[in-house]
C-alpha cells in the first residue's frame, strides 16, 4: 500500500561507543524500485539529522561518554513530506558520519573545531525487548 509521511520524523536510539564522543546521523530515504529509467532502483534521500552524544544530558553542557555506557538518544530529522507508492521500500540510515554536511567528528573528546586527532569509533546500536531503537514519523 501506499504510505504518505507528513510533518516531524525522529530516531529514537540506544547506542553505546569505545570512544569518549562521537555523531550519531540518521537518513530517511525511499527506495524505488527497478524501473525502465533506473534498473537497478533508486535511492532518494528525505530528510537526515545529526545528535552529538557529548550533549546527551543537555545541550548547554557537554559531558564525555563513558566508554560503554548505553544511551538513549534522540535524533530529530528535518520535518518531511513523501508519498512513498506501493513497491518502494522506507529505509533507515543510521551512521557516525555524514561529512560533508554535517563536520566531523574526531571522536577524541577535543573541543569542537580544536581536535588535531582522530580516532575510530566503535559504535553498537541496539535492537532488542529492552532497548528498542525505532523510527517516529507522523504519517497520514
Amino acid at each position: 500500500d501506499d504510505l504518505t509521511v507528513l510533518g516531524r520524523v525522529a530516531v529514537e536510539l540506544w547506542a553505546a561507543t569505545d570512544a569518549t564522543d562521537t555523531d550519531f546521523t540518521a537518513k530517511l530515504i525511499d527506495v524505488y524500485p527497478p524501473s525502465a529509467d533506473y534498473p537497478t532502483g533508486f535511492a532518494l534521500n528525505l530528510t537526515d539529522g545529526i545528535f552529538r552524544c557529548r550533549f546527551r544530558h543537555s545541550f548547554e553542557r557537554a559531558e564525555l561518554v563513558k566508554p560503554g555506557e548505553i544511551m538513549r538518544l534522540r535524533i530529530e530529522l528535518f520535518a518531511t513530506a513523501n508519498l512513498f507508492r506501493a513497491g518502494h521500500r522506507l529505509r533507515l540510515d543510521i551512521s557516525s558520519s555524514n561529512f560533508p554536511k554535517f563536520d566531523v567528528n574526531p571522536n577524541t573528546g577535543a573541543p569542537a573545531g580544536l581536535g588535531r586527532s582522530r580516532q575510530v569509533a566503535r559504535n553498537t546500536v541496539f535492537l532488542d525487548g529492552t532497548r528498542p531503537s525505532r523510527l517516529i514519523v507522523e504519517r497520514l
